[in-house]
Formats: structure tokens, C-alpha cells, sequence
């Protein structure tokens, strides 16, 4: 019995001289198949493998360019440069002269005349207009005349120098009108009448009391040493006979 069991150990069925001689070849073939499939499959399924970030750093779009730059600032303006200061002819020189010329009458810029310069004064100075001024500047305007102050106070009413009585209208005679009329006169610094006016009227009597105001003369009034116009109050009396 037990050399049944071992039997198929000791003398096997199968022999080693049984086996094809394409055996081998052909399990190198299919190993070497099996191989080329692991390798080709994965390079052909390349498209479906997530794209690594360093690939997507070429593929992404490229950033927008930077901005421009500022313009550069204007360029300041050039600050001009002051003249030279007018050389006065007549100065005296700060340096000595090499050599002394004789004087030819032109030093100043203007030509000699013989026998003086025209429209010139007898030893006037050289450098003068020919024939003197186009035209001389306008004088200057005379002050304001100074405002008439109301008698009062310090202001003493001048002196009538001049009276002239009023002539009574034939109108008012035969209306049997009279009265007293009430002006207010300015007199000026020369003592003339320049201004009347009615301050209380009777209508029949005031051209002829005005009439007679305008020719009257004063003694001029003084304000400091100084002739000034005056505003006084003159009554004009109108009787019947």
C-alpha cells in the first residue's frame, strides 16, 4: 500500500522529454506581451490623467501687461534773466583808462550843433530833445472847491456889501399882498450870491425876492485863514405904501 502512495512521486506519468520544443518561445512571447501591454495601456490613457499644476502654468493665459508709465512733468519754465543794468554814460569809471581822448560832443548820444542845440537853452545840458517837447503833459487838476458851511457857532454871518431893495410886482399891489419872504442863500468865497432858494414863499412876491437876493454882495467868510462859502438865511420884506 504505501508504495502506491508514492508511486506517482517515483515514477511520474509526466516526462520532461514530452514537453514541445515552442513551449518556452512561446512563454517568453506572451510575458513579453503581457509587459508591453502594462507599459502602452497608461501612456495611451495619458489624456484622461489629471494635468498637473506645473503643466497648467503654460496653458493658463498670460497675465494682462502692466500699465504704462506716468508721463514725465512738464519741464519748468525758465526763469528769464534780468537785464543788465542800464550803464549811466556820465558815471564816473571804476577802472583807469588805457588812454585819454580828446571829447567829441557825442558821448551822451547826441549830435553837436554849432552854436548851440536846437530848441535848446544857453548852457543847457547835453542830451536834450531837438526841438523840445511834442507836447508838455496836461496840468494837474485844480482841488475841489472846499463845501459851504452853515452860519453859526464859529461861523460868523458876513457883511452885506451890496444891497439891491426888491421891486414889488403890480400884481401883488393890486391884490393889496404883502409880507415877508424867507430865502436860504449860499454865498460863495468870494462873496457873491451863488445859490437861492424859498423857504417860506408868498407865490405873488418870491421871483421879484429872489430877483433881488442874486445881486447882493458879502463880505467873504475866512475858516482857518482860508475863504470858505457860507450858507445863511436872508428875509425880504414887502410893505405896502
Amino acid at each position: 500500500m504505501p508504495r502506491d502512495m508514492f508511486g506517482d512521486v517515483v515514477k511520474p506519468s509526466i516526462k520532461v522529454g514530452s514537453q514541445k520544443w515552442y513551449t518556452v518561445p512561446l512563454s517568453i512571447a506572451v510575458h513579453t506581451a503581457i509587459l508591453a501591454a502594462l507599459i502602452i495601456i497608461p501612456l495611451m490613457a495619458a489624456d484622461v490623467l489629471p494635468t498637473p499644476p506645473a503643466m497648467m502654468a503654460f496653458v493658463a493665459a498670460a497675465p494682462p501687461p502692466p500699465p504704462p508709465p506716468p508721463p514725465p512733468p512738464p519741464p519748468a519754465a525758465a526763469i528769464p534773466k534780468a537785464p543788465p543794468p542800464d550803464v549811466n554814460p556820465a558815471a564816473a569809471p571804476v577802472e583807469a583808462p588805457r588812454e585819454i581822448k580828446p571829447e567829441t560832443g557825442i558821448e551822451a548820444g547826441v549830435k553837436s550843433v554849432v552854436g548851440g542845440v536846437e530848441g535848446g537853452v544857453v548852457g543847457g545840458v547835453a542830451g536834450g530833445i531837438i526841438g523840445g517837447l511834442a507836447e508838455a503833459p496836461p496840468p494837474p487838476p485844480p482841488p475841489p472847491p472846499p463845501a459851504p458851511v452853515r452860519v453859526g457857532g464859529n461861523i460868523k454871518a458876513p457883511v452885506k456889501t451890496k444891497d439891491v431893495k426888491p421891486t414889488y410886482p403890480p400884481i401883488a399891489q393890486s391884490a393889496r399882498v404883502q409880507g415877508v419872504v424867507i430865502i436860504e442863500a449860499t454865498i460863495g468865497a468870494n462873496g457873491r450870491v451863488q445859490e437861492a432858494k424859498v423857504l417860506r414863499s408868498i407865490p405873488l412876491l418870491d421871483a421879484a425876492a429872489l430877483d433881488a437876493v442874486r445881486q447882493w454882495e458879502f463880505t467873504p467868510t475866512t475858516l482857518n485863514g482860508q475863504p470858505v462859502p457860507v450858507i445863511m438865511t436872508v428875509t425880504v420884506n414887502f410893505t405896502l405904501q
